[in-house]
């Protein structure tokens, strides 16, 4: 193993391995939204839930009814209503009683097609917007799939809110959206997403798989996650640069790429807090991925207390998220040969930077030919400050860490085919309960 001991100048902040890894401050509870109260049963403004009517316009005016009135809450009833995309307003609360479903029209009959893709619930710059209630929405995806393959076609997201504030998702299940369920981005803060359940074949599914299915895209501050089931055919939660104090909590993930981020993070991603959750076949458990044209610094992250069954890899933070090259792509076979190959570049504004991040608490169980985890760095950026505690992994393939400084294990078992603690570690600094890997 190379060891280097120096000090990373990185974007104007110092990065010493020996720098204690800090404490990570209190995540902020998310204000939640006020609606008036007021009520609009869609079904007053010529709602039909046969399954064959379409509602758009209906629902559109009981929205419009809603903002006229200052707010309220528009109620879906029991039934299966039809509907093209719908546009919110602030202070506007759609509920979804238990057995109604509002189902996206066929793709035949989407409004722009293909051709632009409009997103099923929109709103821009809103304030105090809810979406309870336990029905269903359904994105109908499966005949919209084929075309993430398509370069020149789009695809609706099943909610798409940018630049909003207060925002809650509670307790409805989303299913099959043709291309990501929730998407909040821009500035947005203070979003809540609680109890959902969210369902989409997984990417590798024999008969229909699903592309793009994000279950939850949030980017913005003051996040919290929780009580949420989640299995989908692409991240089961992943944000972008810009994202601060995310706090999620007690969900279940099945498929999909598991709980990501990146991979743009221009703009700075800290302060996590994840806890308390249950993986089982996911492909990733932890996944932190960007690359030079598109980073930024991510620190201060926590995870603790997560149960991981049948995974792909448990623990995966990269930098070489674009590689073109065959022998960087595949994460599994990484070796510190291969690692050592992989050319250093001058350090810019977008160059990946990884630092103070705890694993805490983690059981795990890989599939076959897999590996117990990767942390690789670059090597102009290391990976720094990091600490797995009480981390136990059993693996086919050993765990690499790749250009990495102050990595520190503490009661750690990560048992591969190589025996207990067997690391695969080029160019990194490694201590195993206290004492330095040469």
């Amino acid at each position: 193993m190379k060891t280097r001991f120096c000090f990373l100048l990185l974007a104007g902040i110092w990065f010493s391995p020996f720098q204690k890894l800090q404490a990570q401050p209190d995540l902020v509870t998310p204000a939640l939204p006020s609606i008036p109260n007021k009520t609009f049963s869609i079904t007053a403004y010529g709602a039909v839930g046969d399954n064959a009517t379409d509602n758009t316009a209906a629902i559109q005016n009981a929205i419009n009814a809603a903002k006229n009135a200052g707010g309220g809450k528009v109620i879906v009833p029991a039934g299966v209503f039809m509907c093209g995309p719908l546009q919110f307003t602030s202070n506007f609360n759609l509920q979804i009683d238990e057995g109604a479903i509002l189902k996206f029209l066929p793709i035949d009959k989407y409004p722009g097609g293909t051709t632009t893709g409009t997103d099923f619930i929109s709103g821009i710059k809103l304030h105090d917007v809810a979406i309870t209630g336990k029905g269903t929405i359904d994105g109908q995806g499966s005949p919209w799939w084929p075309f993430a393959k398509d370069k020149t076609a789009k695809r609706p997201r099943m909610i798409a809110l940018k630049e909003c504030d207060k925002i809650l998702i509670e307790n409805v299940t989303l299913m099959n959206s043709p291309k990501f369920h929730i998407a909040i981005s821009g500035k947005s803060s203070n979003v809540t997403v609680s109890g959902i359940i969210v369902r989409a074949p997984a990417s590798d599914d024999p008969v229909n798989p699903s592309h793009n299915t994000d279950a939850c895209d949030v980017a913005g501050k003051d996040i919290l996650i929780k009580d949420c089931d989640i299995s989908t055919g692409d991240d089961d939660f992943t944000c972008g640069g810009g994202t601060t104090n995310v706090h999620i909590t007690n969900c279940k993930y099945g498929y999909g790429h598991g709980l990501s981020i990146g991979s743009y993070t221009k703009g700075g991603v800290s302060n996590f807090l994840i806890e308390n959750c249950t993986f089982t076949n996911t492909e990733c458990g932890i996944r932190i991925k960007s690359d030079r044209d598109r980073g930024g610094v991510v620190q201060n992250l926590t995870y603790r207390n997560l149960k991981m069954t049948n995974v792909g890899i448990p623990i995966l933070i990269y930098a070489a998220y674009m590689a073109p090259e065959r022998e960087f792509r595949n994460l599994p076979k990484i070796t510190p040969e291969i690692a050592n190959t992989y050319s250093s570049a001058p350090v810019t504004d977008l160059t990946p930077m990884y630092s103070n991040i705890k694993f805490q608490d983690i059981t795990a169980t890989t599939q076959n030919g897999k590996r117990a985890g990767l942390i690789w760095g670059l090597p102009e950026a290391a990976v720094s400050n990091i600490l797995l505690q009480n981390v136990n992994i059993t693996a086919e393939n050993p765990f690499g860490i790749f250009f990495a400084q102050n990595v520190r294990l503490e009661n750690c078992k990560i048992i591969t085919q190589s025996g207990q603690n067997k690391l695969s570690t080029t160019n990194a600094q490694v201590f195993i309960d206290g004492k330095e890997m040469k």
